[in-house]
């Protein structure tokens, strides 16, 4: 069972953490921290999306749902992003899940001086409810001006998903304190290398 410690929170959407649930995607074989239906009930208490007394378990079958869904956000948020639509079984997966469930009332939140509408506030019963809360924040970030932000981490082993709120719309990590430091480390030390002097024979 994954730990609280697992989930990784830089997506800068709920639907982007979602499908970052999924890492090492430049690997042949993915890590998934979605292995077991507990799994998928701690990110999405995680996430705020299930309600605290909610008694009902992830099923294995939820989990299915939860991987499939997963991978139609990643893919159409992709597509949409590099400016292509996504296919129409991505399209109809998104819709079915997102339909699940009534859509919670926008809500307001200030935040640095800025109004902006608020994340999903109301907690789901059950984990197939909170699933539909994930999907339709995917469907509300590929109609919004915000998916053409959508970025994929620049450091050669790590692929996480995130959006790029930067004012020069220049990031190129999901985490500075993460990512970024260690690439800048490993750049530094490989320009060292190569400048320093040759050993004598």
């Amino acid at each position: 069972m994954a730990t609280d410690d697992t989930w990784i929170w830089d997506g800068g959407r709920l639907c982007l953490d979602f499908a970052n649930t999924l890492r090492s995607r430049w690997r042949t074989t993915p890590v998934e921290t979605l292995r077991e239906p507990d799994d998928l009930t701690g990110w999405l208490r995680e996430a705020l999306l299930l309600a605290p007394a909610t008694t009902e378990p992830a099923t294995a079958a939820v989990l299915m749902s939860a991987r499939r869904l997963r991978e139609s956000v990643d893919r159409a948020v992709l597509s949409v992003a590099a400016g292509r639509l996504p296919t129409y079984g991505d399209v109809t997966l998104l819709n079915r899940s997102a339909a699940a469930a009534p859509r919670p009332a926008l809500q307001l939140v200030i935040t640095d001086d800025c109004l902006e509408p608020a994340g999903p506030t109301p907690l789901a019963a059950d984990p197939a409810l909170a699933l539909a809360l994930v999907a339709q924040d995917a469907v509300d970030l590929l109609l919004s001006a915000e998916i053409r932000r959508v970025r994929v981490c620049g450091a050669d082993r790590c692929a996480l998903r995130f959006l790029d709120r930067s004012p020069a719309r220049n990031r190129r990590w999901c985490s500075m304190s993460r990512c970024g430091n260690r690439t800048k480390v490993r750049l530094h030390q490989a320009r060292s290398r190569q400048s320093a002097p040759m050993a004598d024979d």
